[in-house]
């Protein structure tokens, strides 16, 4: 499963959800997020990582031409699209790309994308853009997870990542405010029991 801790802004903050079990990290390069962290300091802590970790690095609204250049002084692997991008804006891009949509959202965002596309289902806020701390509607989601690779996103915390994934079976989650003490400050213990919990739900829904 994939299994995201978004908003880093630390190298001991990522290289404790890989020790956790993380498969992938996001970085904000959106400058009015308050989880917004340079490409000099992006760049230091992917050099700093294993190789074999998803690297993510977000962008809202932000020219193709811009986030090539980034993607490239950065060392990040793949692209999280947080805004109203459209196929044909970043099709010339050669990064793998999750695209976010919220559950109202989906349906008119999804054509032109390409069939292997992630989708990263979040709460509804043109203003904050993710890291709302707010649910989604998981009913609502797991008729989604049925139709395409879902990463479910939107008030996930330790304490319901296990009962989240049994009833959406997504193909990831995805965490930030959840797993903080104060935005881009990670907390080592919620960010522990989330990919703990999360792998327990993982392992249920193998078994079942």
């Amino acid at each position: 499963m994939f299994l995201k801790i978004c908003g880093i802004t630390r190298l001991l903050d990522a290289r404790h959800a890989i020790d956790n079990g993380a498969t992938a990290l996001g970085f904000v390069l959106w400058p009015k997020s308050p989880r917004f962290v340079s490409n000099r300091k992006v760049a230091e802590i992917v050099a700093a990582l294993p190789a074999s970790v998803v690297t993510v690095g977000v962008f809202v609204n932000q020219p193709a031409e811009l986030i090539a250049l980034t993607m490239e002084q950065t060392g990040l692997t793949t692209i999280q699209l947080h805004g109203d991008e459209e196929p044909a804006s970043v099709r010339a891009l050669r990064w793998p790309i999750v695209r976010s949509v919220t559950l109202e959202s989906f349906d008119d965002v999804i054509p032109g994308w390409p069939e292997e596309t992630p989708f990263l289902v979040d709460a509804a806020d043109r203003e904050r853009r993710g890291g709302t701390g707010q649910a989604v509607d998981w009913t609502k989601a797991a008729a989604l997870a049925r139709r395409c690779r879902l990463v479910l996103a939107g008030g996930l915390t330790a304490d319901n990542v296990e009962e989240a994934i049994v009833a959406v079976h997504p193909w990831g989650v995805d965490v930030s405010s959840g797993v903080e003490d104060v935005p881009g400050l990670k907390n080592a213990k919620k960010v522990a029991r989330f990919l703990a919990n999360a792998l327990k739900a993982e392992r249920y829904l193998q078994s079942a």
